[in-house]
């Protein structure tokens, strides 16, 4: 799964992401709605604004604010979706067929799941977690309009084999070469899905730790 994740503020291509998707008509149309400014580094969480890529009506690479989360009656806030069934749950079929995004981040943040011999689930560690080779993390999406408003959920999928310590599921996340693919409405989503990324680099997390990898 994925609930948090973290934005560099020292990443030029980050920093661009996030000043292009403030200097949007959307922004201001987030402002007027939600009484708080998009993230655009440190920690995330559920709920916030933050810069996301998509698909422009024209088929061009957009910088866009979208808020994380899925409102849905009677639920709490949906902030994944799981690979493997998003094409065929209600929720999500659309979003999969056509409004696919990417939600660029520094790495993103686990907490190590386990059982005690009681059977009871305990929450241990907090761990950072980021692709080899690069300093960004492209993390897949799905988006829909609420209320004429932009919002995404994360997809997730089994986890590789390093990390299945540390929880069952992980983001899925591809390569910047997929990026494109993966947003446009033409592109192949499960093709691209089997070309994930699952090499990775993880450290357990501490107040002043910095991703070393």
């Amino acid at each position: 799964m994925c609930c948090r994740y973290y934005i560099e503020p020292k990443d030029v291509t980050l920093d661009q992401i996030g000043d292009a998707a403030r200097h949007t008509p959307l922004y201001d149309r987030f402002l007027a709605a939600v009484p708080r400014p998009m993230v655009t580094s440190g920690e995330v969480k559920p709920a916030d604004i933050v810069p996301v890529i998509a698909s422009s009506k024209k088929g061009n690479k957009t910088y866009y604010p979208m808020q994380w989360g899925f409102h849905s009656e009677n639920r709490p806030l949906l902030v994944n979706a799981r690979t493997e069934t998003a094409a065929d749950k209600p929720l999500f079929q659309n979003a999969w067929r056509a409004h696919r995004c990417v939600i660029p981040a520094s790495w993103y943040y686990e907490w190590e799941h386990f059982l005690r011999p009681n059977g009871k689930r305990e929450t241990g560690e907090k761990y950072l977690i980021q692709p080899k080779h690069s300093q960004i993390t492209w993390l897949c999406g799905l988006y829909r309009m609420e209320n004429g408003l932009p919002h995404f959920v994360v997809l997730t999928r089994t986890p590789s084999e390093d990390i299945g310590f540390i929880h069952d599921r992980m983001p899925l996340m591809i390569r910047e070469t997929d990026v494109d693919g993966w947003i446009s409405p033409e592109g192949d989503p499960e093709a691209i899905a089997c070309r994930a990324v699952t090499d990775l680099l993880y450290e357990r997390s501490t107040p002043e730790k910095v991703f070393s990898g």
